[in-house]
């Protein structure tokens, strides 16, 4: 079971980064469905095009009663672990979902993609109708908004429209600026990708 922390009901749950797509070097912007518009993401976090290194992928000692192949996501220090054996885990930094689109709970990864394909909402082709050849899907690769793999989490045999995915914008890692999507490198991505089964508990703090 999740719960939305301060979300409207009926809105999507995924927002999608869209630096690139539309030609502009100057603004870190994404869609927001609450608004209807863009949101744009302060420019000095896009500067070192890398996030700092206390969210680089190591291993660190990490106490918990789950089992091994267990997700434990920590959205406010902006890291997610994967729960090895004899007190130790894979600790990632991710960028997490800004205010009024946090989540906690327990889900599960009911399947995963490699390379996925992203569909961009209706409303952001109204907008930007350069995106309507995009309306069957943006097919994967490097300028794909869900970068190089992802998770998709269920809620029982519900889909939560929330993902685990990679992104082509690493230096937003560290910051709240999805709409509930948690957001790797896609090297972390790829790394945690191949360590995870489907089913695996992910538990979301």
């Amino acid at each position: 079971m999740f719960h939305r922390r301060l979300i409207r009901a009926g809105l999507p749950a995924i927002a999608f980064l869209v630096l690139g797509l539309f030609g502009s070097a100057q603004a870190l912007t994404f869609f927001d469905p609450v608004s209807g518009g863009f949101v744009e993401v302060d420019q000095r976090y896009s500067k070192n095009r890398k996030p700092p290194a206390k969210y680089h992928r190591q291993t660190v000692r990490f106490s918990t009663k789950e089992a091994p192949g267990t997700i434990i996501i920590d959205t406010n220090k902006h890291f997610l672990y994967y729960v090895l054996s004899h007190n130790r885990a894979v600790r990632y930094g991710i960028g997490v979902g800004r205010e009024g689109f946090g989540w906690d709970g327990e889900v599960h990864v009911a399947r995963k993609s490699e390379w996925p394909r992203w569909f961009p909402p209706q409303e952001m082709i109204a907008r930007e109708p350069r995106l309507k050849k995009y309306a069957n899907g943006m097919p994967g690769g490097p300028s794909n908004p869900l970068g190089a793999r992802a998770l998709y989490l269920f809620d029982g045999g519900r889909d939560t429209l929330y993902r685990i995915h990679g992104t082509n914008e690493p230096w937003t890692i560290g910051l709240n600026v999805s709409s509930g999507c948690i957001r790797l490198v896609n090297d972390d991505v790829i790394d945690l990708y191949n360590r995870v089964k489907p089913g695996a508990k992910v538990i979301v703090l």
